[in-house]
């Protein structure tokens, strides 16, 4: 290299850092202060990445992020809705389980009061349609279309017409019902008879308390060939359901959704046939990033599908170091 050559690459390295200690001191979010609901439990395989893609958004640029975890429990996220409100912070992102018309009002009440709210992980249309020029965006997978995609994959792993399949899912939940109905849609029209099974609250909360009820629903059913979920804490038990109930891989083609721990071992062993990646990064990311666009540059509410596809067994292994690092 030329002395030239080397003085100039010395000059594009200083200003580079340069460049980069300015826009560390001069973090854009600085001073705000954000309400975010997590979803699941602190860490859990549905929640680790969301939480990892929202304190690095806020980390960089300068947000004063405040979790919240309700266990998936609708009536929870509203009611940490109406404490976050009374905070009043810049910003408030909220999960769509509750619905638009649970929410609706006390929606309308925070944006009144100059409060930017945003939406992730499940649509409510309805507040992105009549609030979306004040900030009100969503970061998420489309449902319909995201349970749509899991079945295509069971149903590529060798199902058939008349074969009996089971989608375990909370189909009463508003909008996020979509995903078991997009998921149970789509087996019904490739032929399969699908029976819609209704997840509890409580098995909602702590998954755990579905393997029994899905253990003994595979012993009364042995013709049974596809299991369908869209809900990451019951994928993750799939395969101790399925080795409860006597199963070995392959036995049942299983298609669920999220990458946790659990998942990721039934991927390996051939216990889970294909899972809904979500890209949860991105659904604690772009809500940070929506707040500070809406409150510094008053930009409207994004809408943003992060439904990329979905992870089998031939594809886990490249992602198992992404998934351990809490970002995939």
């Amino acid at each position: 290299m030329t002395l030239n050559k080397k003085l100039l690459a010395g000059v594009a390295a200083v200003a580079m850092i340069t460049s980069a200690g300015t826009a560390y001191a001069d973090k854009i979010g600085d001073g705000l202060v954000m309400y975010m609901q997590m979803g699941g439990n602190p860490g859990d395989g549905a929640t680790l990445a969301r939480q990892t893609g929202a304190a690095q958004a806020a980390d960089a640029f300068g947000i004063d992020l405040k979790e919240q975890f309700s266990a998936w429990a609708p009536e929870t996220m509203i009611n940490q809705f109406k404490e976050a409100v009374a905070a009043k912070p810049d910003c408030i992102q909220i999960m769509g389980h509750p619905g638009s018309t649970a929410f609706y009002d006390l929606v309308e009440d925070a944006v009144n009061q100059d409060i930017v709210v945003t939406i992730g992980n499940s649509p409510m249309t309805e507040l992105q349609t009549d609030f979306g020029t004040t900030g009100t965006g969503y970061a998420g997978v489309n449902l319909y279309e995201g349970g749509k995609l899991t079945a295509e994959h069971m149903i590529a792993q060798g199902l058939q017409a008349g074969d009996k399949a089971m989608v375990y899912g909370v189909f009463s939940q508003a909008e996020r019902g979509q995903s078991e109905k997009g998921l149970a849609d789509t087996l019904e029209g490739a032929g399969l008879n699908v029976d819609r099974l209704e997840i509890t609250q409580e098995a909602n909360s702590d998954s755990s308390l579905a393997v029994p009820i899905l253990t003994a629903y595979i012993q009364a059913n042995p013709d049974l060939k596809a299991i369908g979920t869209q809900h990451g804490g019951i994928t993750s038990v799939l395969a101790d359901v399925l080795q409860k109930a006597g199963k070995q891989p392959g036995d049942i083609i299983v298609g669920g959704i999220d990458l946790a721990p659990a998942t990721i071992d039934g991927l390996k062993s051939g216990y889970v046939s294909a899972t809904l990646d979500q890209l949860l990064y991105l659904q604690g990311f772009m809500p940070v990033f929506q707040c500070v666009m809406t409150t510094k540059y008053k930009m409207p509410g994004l809408s943003i599908n992060t439904g990329a596809g979905t992870v089998t067994p031939d594809t886990i292994n490249d992602l198992v170091e992404l998934i351990d690092a809490g970002i995939r």
